[in-house]
């Protein structure tokens, strides 16, 4: 019987390997180092989107608001930002957060304040509702994405982390980000 914490082979070949060779068949000359990067980060942002979807379905909870709650509850108390922070925290539109926290406003998942430092503000803040709603499922959906990384050793972990950080960042430092 296999051992759950034994790590899985590293496959000799995959569809991305097939591309890039199929490219460099074809095209002699033309660079496809990438391929067997990007093509693979493709696919997996495609799977784990495709999970994300079906968890989330299973938890009965949207992708935003489960952005805006964990925001929020991320904070700290008393759990409340300025939407133009949250707008921020969330890589989203200040539109789209409106719409975001008026839809949770009107399921009492959060509340709009004036700000207590000018009054002109308005602050978004978790309401008890809302604090119990990403309680009961922030626990579920990280256990289950750990799981998702179980073929990697936390070093190697550590290691995808530390090199997707430095290419996350100089592709939004590209993107003008």
């Amino acid at each position: 019987m296999a051992d759950d914490t034994e790590q899985p082979e590293i496959p000799s070949s995959d569809g991305a390997d097939a591309i890039q060779q199929a490219w460099a068949r074809e095209r002699p000359g033309t660079p496809v180092g990438s391929i067997g990067v990007i093509t693979r980060i493709w696919w997996i942002g495609k799977l784990l989107t495709d999970d994300r979807r079906a968890t989330m379905l299973r938890l009965d909870m949207d992708a935003g608001t489960l952005d805006l709650l964990s925001t929020l509850r991320r904070a700290g108390p008393p759990y409340r930002l300025p939407p133009s922070e949250l707008a921020r925290r969330t890589l989203v539109s200040p539109g789209a957060v409106s719409q975001r926290v008026a839809r949770c406003e009107r399921d009492g998942l959060v509340r709009r304040l004036r700000s207590p430092e000018d009054g002109r503000g308005v602050l978004v803040e978790l309401t008890e509702a809302g604090h119990a709603e990403i309680e009961r499922t922030v626990d579920d959906l990280l256990t289950h994405e750990e799981g998702l990384l179980s073929a990697l050793t936390p070093e190697q972990r550590d290691q995808l982390a530390g090199l997707l950080k430095i290419l996350l960042a100089d592709l939004n430092r590209r993107a003008g980000n």
